[in-house]
């Protein structure tokens, strides 16, 4: 069988420089490889998402020379599949629901930090130091039933210890050279949200779904993610699902040395098409040449 890769956006805003080099990198591995290229839409967030910026990653792609399968995959014509594999965790006992806001969160952690440093995440954002785990059930089904809002976690210490030992095959490097067999570190994210009462997914869940579902043989990504992959491989083992081969590459950065962000315009492809930027141009700015 083929290999098979995929370039992901989400449309919350325009490309740049930083997703041209993505999805070239993919168009171009699975082009050597004699693969498949598919294109997935995340548009997991309501909030952000807009059509115009969807519309605007198919012309950036065309205009790159990027050719992909069709029907695109858009995550929000997905969601009882990633409910599906909720109520699976659930039935393991490997989810809970906590009740504070992201205002108490934050205020839970400062008092956390009065008595010392508190841990963080690979991203940096404090690990959830709520008592929600320890909830009674019945206090649980009176909150959820009374309307209140939730975020479903992850039970950390649980999942880790069904899944024991796990890794996975780098074939590009991590941020601090990490290549070849990796040893996942799920736990380093704590009680991690994979979906809310008002969005049944996140990132986390939804991209080993997608992948799954769609045979991605092959993940080319941003080393940015690069750690994000410990906990994708706790659930694909959770799961049951099918692991594929990762690469993380480096980041394009601004001339501050700064990641680029959607907001940066000086990067941006409707810019650059517009200031008269040819696809040889993009490929040099990237070091894809």
């Amino acid at each position: 069988m083929p290999p098979v890769f995929r370039f992901a956006p989400s449309p919350n805003g325009y490309l740049h420089l930083g997703h041209a080099y993505s999805a070239l990198l993919n168009h171009d591995l699975a082009r050597q490889s004699g693969g498949r290229l598919l294109l997935r839409i995340e548009d997991i967030d309501s909030t952000r998402c807009r059509p115009e910026f969807e519309a605007a990653i198919y012309e950036d792609l065309a205009w790159l020379g990027i050719a992909w399968e069709t029907p695109v995959r858009r995550q929000s014509e997905h969601f009882a599949a990633y409910g599906a594999a909720i109520d699976r965790l659930a039935a393991q006992g490997l989810i809970y629901p906590s009740f504070e806001s992201r205002a108490e969160v934050a205020r839970l952690v400062t008092g956390k930090e009065a008595g010392g440093a508190w841990p963080r995440d690979p991203d940096g954002a404090p690990l959830y130091p709520g008592m929600a785990k320890s909830l009674p059930a019945g206090e649980r089904d009176r909150l959820i039933g009374q309307g209140a809002p939730f975020a479903l976690r992850l039970d950390m210490v649980q999942a880790a210890a069904r899944a024991g030992g796990l890794r996975w095959r780098e074939a590009g490097e991590g941020p601090a050279g990490e290549s070849g067999g990796v040893d996942a570190r799920p736990e380093a994210w704590g009680d991690v949200i994979l979906a809310r009462k008002e969005t049944p997914t996140s990132y986390h869940l939804s991209v080993v779904i997608d992948d799954a579902l769609q045979g991605v043989t092959d993940v080319v990504r941003g080393v940015d993610l690069f750690w994000s992959t410990s906990v994708h491989r706790l659930l694909q083992d959770l799961l049951g699902l099918a692991v594929p081969a990762y690469r993380h590459h480096a980041l394009i950065r601004d001339a501050a040395g700064q990641k680029l962000s959607k907001s940066t315009r000086a990067t941006g492809l409707r810019e650059l098409r517009a200031e008269g930027a040819s696809l040889a141009d993009i490929r040099r700015l990237v070091g894809l040449v």
